[in-house]
């Protein structure tokens, strides 16, 4: 649900408080390189950063110098109920960005609860597989290092090979608001000075490129959302044999949902008994954009040849 609410919150200024500044000119530069940083939200907390008609994530662009991206409403990180937000700018502009969305969720919660102290909160951040080398440090150096000047727990999730595709791993920070940011202002300057990572900005659903990212258009726009280009979707039929259509389905349904988040295609497997002519293989049609087809086409037919290379071994 959106928040109807007007929210308030320091200056840019007031915000960089926490972080010294840049000491020599290799500093500065580094503080001005683009970057990114992309972290997962709930669909409701997600409507609290929009705010009514875009009025909040306006104004937190505005405030911070932040793009601030979304992946759309039930286009979900993969293993998850969450959606992605992702804020790009340089080093400042992101971390005021991400200050001012923690600080408004943090804001909220704390006001749920009712309780004086603070609690222990946890956000996620989505980190590709390639960049998590330099926070883990050699023997785990750098991230004991984190841990011990941010004071925030600091986990990093195995790579999830259940998701054909999938780069990411989520590195999960634990602890107050201002553990949380220490430690992202940390995490933030390490994996800046990869740029393999940074030049990634523009790719911010890689392991999806289905996904159409949600971006924010103040100028004209009526206060609506503005998606990219729609691209002139098709249907494809390809044929799977029915003894084979519940490797496509998986436990409960799980495969195709994961083919459907993960491409953008939509998947419909036809009825028992009603084969492509001449054949026993079961219709599979895959509807949307060609390159959506494509990877969805592409995704059900590694499920069926790892599962009858398996059973061959």
């Amino acid at each position: 649900m959106e928040s109807t609410e007007s929210y308030a919150a320091g200056s840019p200024e007031e915000l960089t408080k926490r972080s010294p500044e840049p000491h020599d000119s290799s500093e500065a530069d580094s503080a001005e390189k683009p970057t990114h940083i992309r972290f997962l939200v709930s669909n409701a907390a997600a409507g609290s950063v929009i705010g009514k008609g875009g009025s909040t994530i306006t104004e937190f662009q505005a405030k911070s110098g932040a793009r601030i991206q979304l992946s759309r409403n039930q286009e979900f990180f993969p293993g998850t109920t969450d959606r992605i937000i992702m804020i790009s700018g340089s080093i400042k502009e992101v971390v005021n960005g991400l200050e001012l969305i923690l600080d408004k969720l943090h804001s909220e919660l704390h006001a749920e609860d009712g309780n004086e102290v603070e609690p222990r909160r946890r956000i996620r951040l989505v980190v590709p597989n390639s960049s998590c080398g330099g926070i883990i440090g050699k023997g785990g150096a750098t991230i004991k290092s984190f841990i011990e000047e941010s004071k925030a727990g600091i986990k990093i999730s195995p790579l999830d090979n259940t998701y054909y595709g999938l780069s990411d791993r989520l590195v999960t920070l634990s602890g107050t608001f201002e553990e949380q940011m220490r430690a992202i202002d940390l995490i933030l300057a390490k994996l800046t000075e990869d740029d393999h990572y940074s030049q990634n900005v523009h790719s911010p659903y890689s392991y999806a490129a289905g996904y159409n990212s949600v971006n924010y258009a103040p100028n004209g726009s009526g206060g609506k959302y503005q998606n990219h280009k729609e691209e002139p979707s098709n249907t494809v039929t390809i044929g799977v044999s029915d003894e084979h259509i519940g490797l496509v389905l998986g436990r409960g349904g799980r495969n195709i949902m994961e083919i459907t988040q993960m491409t953008g295609a939509r998947i419909k497997i036809s009825d028992r008994g009603d084969f492509i002519s001449g054949t026993s293989d079961r219709k599979v049609s895959i509807t949307g954009p060609q390159r959506a087809i494509q990877q969805a086409e592409t995704m059900i037919k590694q499920k069926v040849e790892s599962a009858t290379e398996r059973a061959t071994d």
